[in-house]
């Protein structure tokens, strides 16, 4: 009786068990467990049913982003003829992907596969959308992993966290892509990676709404280097060296004194030395003397009027139609900002807060950039957090965390401003929302939704944008100047911040990020502590190692210059100023307000005329037809030994030619010409029988300079 009595009880609480246990683990979450598999399947892939009309009649949201609307099309739709409660297997949602019955994307699955078993339990338990749970977090192992030699392939793991605490392997639910499939081959089925050229590769893994990216990194040379030697001025040194040291990726020297000059000349001010300054500088001894140069620039006027030019064209300051004062007002303020070392965080809190009429109040022209509420949510995120809010439009990004509240909660707030030549409040402003056909509620982007109510939206926004723990605005920031500086963001494109895209130094940019905002959020206590890293001042000449680098500072970049600071460089060396429409005789590129100002020359170079954002347009001076120009046009041949040029008026001085061809040096290369130039042009000119012929040599020379690589790039 006793051993009975023992055997039901041990049976009692085993069915105890399975209830309490059992039904909870088998039982199908249409959220956590369905999603996942259409998605793995491509099922919701913008290519099938989630792009933005669907397929064959049938939608779901892109990616799963939209659940909600999922379980709707899936269970209600069609009159609910998807979902077959008495006979599960006789669900269209099953018998097409199983392709039963014809599937315009053919087999999807086996029906006896995880995936059909996952379907028809679903279906069997109710086909309900309830959820215990809902997902915290991914976590992919391993998140970097350095590989030892082409060929080698990684496995890679995904787990998921819940909200419950739980959390569960969902590695065969996670779709793995290579950012670069020439680089990186991905097997989807075994989860692995291998790897198939040197290099910092990146694997994007995918499980619902995370978007988590795996780097993997192939040493590019098969030996190994000291680097703890290296000469190292702060911080960004330190970070480079590492992740150089870690790529076998030897960098080049530093460069000597004139590059520098030329340089730092060009990046600080837009503008060349003089040769009075490079001969200065180049007989200087002290040690301190870049530094020194350093602080000076950033003291300058050149530098206020060339840093306003790049505010000017970030914030697409340009004359509204028919309106040429609110672009005059706008660019004088900003102007302003810059010359009184304003903090960058200040000019943002100004600038979202602006009201006022716009022939008086700069910043309030923020509001005239655009032509409306949408277009000025997707310049704001852009602008303030280096987010292309804009692919949250139709749908919920692809490829980052923002959604279509993020991005129309953003427009509802700019809806409640009033736009035109007085901006000021708008209480009744609103926006609809395309999905939900209603106007949309504010939102402050990936945080939380603002009061029906709320006046005070643009505050809200400007509060959470600019404290210290924002993770966009800092960053965003520092990354252009970076940029500006170096020729490439530490995250490319700089308008582009997403996990999917993480930066090549990322523990960089968060150094950069806390330390401007430690000081104060001034644009040149960021700009001189990169002007005087070790890294800025590398050699531009690669090595045979270090050739094929282009995102990793172990050389300095080959930049092509600006359109205004090249036009300017063209009239310094030519000692003739270039005429820009009704502006006054002598005015320089880099001061115009107006980027639609008449000018031949700055059009055939390529500049921005700031409708759109000027970072993502390519105006290489290579092109053809600016090559051509330079080679035969007016901007450069008839001006060459025009009346008052530099080359005329050496010439009528009685200057010897090999004096002329030095100056010319010091004012185009910022250098002397090495012993091997000055052989070369010692040589041609003997060749020139009359001063006539020694003349016409001496303009090609100068037009030579002018043209050549060298000059036209910021080396």
């Amino acid at each position: 009786m006793k051993m009975l009595l023992k055997t039901l009880v041990v049976a009692l609480a085993a069915a105890s068990a399975v209830r309490a246990e059992g039904p909870a683990e088998k039982s199908v979450d249409f959220r956590n467990d369905l999603i996942p598999m259409f998605t793995k399947h491509g099922c919701n892939a913008g290519a099938c049913h989630g792009a933005a009309i669907g397929r064959g009649g049938f939608k779901l949201s892109l990616y799963g982003g939209d659940p909600q609307a999922d379980f709707e099309a899936i269970v209600r739709q069609l009159e609910g003829r998807r979902i077959n409660l008495s006979d599960p297997e006789e669900s269209l949602i099953f018998l097409k992907p199983a392709e039963y019955v014809e599937h315009g994307g053919g087999t999807i699955f086996d029906d006896d596969s995880e995936s059909a078993q996952l379907l028809i339990n679903w279906i069997k338990q109710g086909a309900g959308n309830e959820t215990r749970r809902h997902l915290i977090g991914v976590e992919i192992k391993p998140e970097k992993h350095i590989l030892n030699f082409p060929g080698e392939s990684v496995t890679l793991q995904a787990s998921a966290t819940y909200s419950d605490g739980t959390s569960r392997d969902v590695t065969r639910w996670t779709i793995f892509t290579a950012e670069d499939s020439s680089a990186v081959e991905v097997d989807p089925e075994l989860s692995t990676a291998k790897i198939l050229r040197r290099g910092r590769n990146i694997v994007v893994a995918r499980y619902l709404s995370e978007v988590v990216p795996v780097e993997l990194v192939l040493p590019l040379t098969d030996y190994r280097v000291d680097l703890s030697k290296s000469s190292s001025s702060n911080f960004i040194d330190e970070e480079i060296l590492e992740t150089l040291a870690i790529l076998r990726l030897e960098p080049s020297p530093p460069c000597d004194d004139a590059t520098y000059l030329r340089r730092i000349h060009l990046d600080l001010t837009g503008r060349l030395p003089s040769a009075e300054r490079v001969k200065e500088f180049l007989e200087d001894s002290r040690p301190a003397k870049r530094r020194s140069l350093v602080d000076a620039l950033l003291q300058s006027e050149e530098f206020n009027e060339y840093w306003t030019l790049q505010f000017a064209k970030l914030l697409r300051i340009r004359p509204q139609p028919d309106d040429d004062q609110g672009a005059l007002t706008y660019h004088k303020w900003v102007a302003e900002q810059i010359k009184n070392n304003v903090g960058y965080r200040q000019m943002a809190r100004e600038l979202i807060l602006a009201s006022g009429d716009t022939h008086e109040s700069g910043p309030a022209n923020f509001y005239r950039t655009v032509r409306g509420q949408r277009e000025l949510a997707e310049f704001a995120s852009e602008l303030f957090m280096g987010s292309r809010l804009r692919c949250a439009n139709c749908h919920n990004h692809p490829l980052d965390r923002w959604t279509q509240d993020d991005y129309h909660g953003l427009a509802a707030i700019f809806a409640k401003v009033e736009r035109g030549r007085v901006i000021g409040d708008k209480p009744n402003g609103k926006t609809i929302h395309p999905r939900t056909r209603a106007p949309a509620t504010q939102r402050i982007p990936g945080k939380r939704f603002l009061a029906e109510n709320a006046t005070n939206g643009r505050r809200q926004l400007a509060d959470w944008l600019t404290e210290p723990s924002n993770p966009y605005f800092a960053k965003a920031i520092v990354n252009r100047l970076w940029k500006r500086m170096m020729g490439r963001g530490l995250v490319e494109p700089v308008d582009d911040f997403r996990d999917t895209n993480p930066a090549s130094h990322p523990t960089l940019l968060d150094k950069l990020a806390r330390d401007f905002e430690l000081n104060g959020y001034e644009l040149r206590h960021t700009l001189r502590l990169i002007a005087t890293s070790t890294t800025y001042a590398r050699s531009a000449n690669a090595t045979v190692d270090n050739r094929d680098d282009n995102q990793f500072y172990s050389h300095a970049a080959r930049r092509p210059l600006e359109a205004e600071v090249l036009s300017d460089a063209i009239s310094d060396v030519l000692g003739l100023a270039t005429k820009y429409g009704n502006s006054p005789e002598g005015t320089r590129a880099v001061t115009l307000v107006d980027p639609r100002t008449p000018s031949l020359a700055l059009d055939i170079l390529g500049r921005c005329g700031r409708e759109e954002s000027c970072e993502t347009e390519t105006r290489a001076i290579g092109a053809l037809s600016q090559k051509l120009h330079l080679f035969n046009g007016a901007l450069v041949n008839s001006r060459i030994a025009a009346e008052g040029s530099r080359l005329h008026q050496m010439l009528l001085a009685g200057d010897e030619a090999m004096e002329i061809v030095d100056a010319f040096y010091l004012a185009a290369f910022n250098r002397r010409p090495s012993t091997e130039e000055q052989q070369h042009w010692e040589a041609q000119l003997t060749k020139t029988k009359s001063p006539d012929e020694q003349r016409a040599f001496l303009e090609d020379f100068v037009w030579g300079l002018v043209t050549c690589e060298e000059f036209v790039t910021n080396h």
